[in-house]
């Protein structure tokens, strides 16, 4: 086979174990999944009904161009229907994005650590990354306005930051596009959009019209509880998400997703109360953690960052033999640290449980 050299030392992604395979490696009879920041409280109540009552023919193709999705999300977004893109997942609009613009003489700008997808996707098209190291946790803009070169084709800016959960400022984001050239297209990642609660924090969305080389990304995957239906969508200017929809493949997203994500947009209620239990749980992380002495990034997210002596990946295995799934930092950029879904109540309160035995040094293993 003639694979593309790039190819040559990468991996694909490589999903942490399943709850089942815990239980049974440790013989454990339950196991907490905190590594994948999926809401904890599933969908909305009136959506499981939907799935569970749902009748859809398989053998049709779904609608590809997302029609009844598309114009409630226009409507609810206060944007044109030509300027939405629809992908499986905000993952496949990242690829799709990489694909359109980048290439051979091409570089993009990212921070680290990030999403590593940005990385992935741009690497198998063959063009070069520039990475800006974060600063205390958030984006240096100034770092990527002085990387910027005249090959520089798409700049990316995920808020809040996958891993450290940090939010852009607002006032500074819009002293940025107003420096950066006009083609490149600088993509604004909000994946966890529907968790923050600092009001300081404006909407991007009005930056599309203000600047014509913006996308924002947001997904059903998240805060909605949809994550098994990959649903994700960028928000941009028409003439961009014509030529983005070029490179998408037909019939990308499923019906019954279509039809999930579309009810979904009815339940703001269950929103709103997800978002508010996210941030009660969150509270009882940061009192966690200054009551240790540990140190954890301000996330706006529906996770946390959190400091973990000595090696992460075996603070990692240690709460995994506890029944706890989480992400060790030494995968994501962030030695020293965990990634670590904020759960239910009862979950978290198992969690801290576990990591009280991991900071007193005893054996973990019930």
């Amino acid at each position: 086979m003639r694979w593309k050299a790039v190819l040559e030392g990468m991996t694909p992604y490589k999903p942490g174990k399943s709850i089942e395979e815990v239980k049974e490696l440790y013989n454990l009879e339950e196991v907490v999944k905190l590594a994948s920041n999926e809401n904890p409280y599933g969908a909305a109540p009136a959506v499981q009904n939907q799935l569970a009552a749902a009748t859809i023919d398989p053998e049709v193709y779904p609608d590809g161009y997302a029609s009844k999705l598309r114009t409630k999300m226009a409507e609810r977004l206060g944007v044109e229907e030509e300027a939405l893109l629809f992908g499986s997942g905000s993952d496949e609009i990242i690829v799709i994005i990489a694909r359109a613009l980048l290439g051979p003489g091409t570089n993009t700008i990212m921070a680290t650590p990030t999403f590593p997808q940005y990385a992935h996707a741009a690497k198998i098209e063959g063009a070069d990354i520039k990475e800006v190291p974060l600063i205390d946790g958030q984006h240096d803009l100034e770092g990527f306005l002085q990387a910027i070169d005249d090959q520089t084709t798409v700049i990316w800016l995920c808020s809040p930051n996958n891993p450290t959960g940090n939010l852009l400022n607002s006032q500074a984001l819009e002293g940025f596009l107003e420096k950066v050239p006009e083609n490149i297209l600088v993509v604004i990642d909000e994946a966890y959009y529907e968790y923050i609660v600092d009001e300081k924090y404006e909407n991007t969305i009005e930056l599309v019209e203000k600047y014509s080389n913006v996308i924002v990304l947001r997904t059903f995957s998240k805060a909605y509880g949809l994550a098994g239906f990959r649903i994700g969508y960028g928000v941009t200017r028409p003439d961009i998400a014509t030529n983005l929809n070029t490179v998408r493949s037909p019939f990308n997203v499923t019906t019954l997703g279509l039809m999930l994500a579309e009810m979904s947009l009815e339940e703001e209620a269950f929103i709103e109360k997800c978002r508010q239990l996210n941030r009660e749980q969150m509270d009882r992380f940061i009192q966690y953690a200054e009551n240790n002495n540990l140190h954890m990034f301000d996330s706006q997210a529906n996770f946390v960052l959190l400091e973990v002596p000595g090696s992460a990946d075996e603070a990692a295995e240690k709460l995994l033999q506890r029944g706890y799934i989480v992400r060790s930092g030494d995968a994501l950029g962030t030695p020293g640290y965990i990634r670590v879904t904020v759960g239910t109540d009862r979950q978290n309160t198992g969690f801290f449980e576990a990591f009280d035995a991991l900071l007193a040094g005893v054996d973990l293993v019930k």
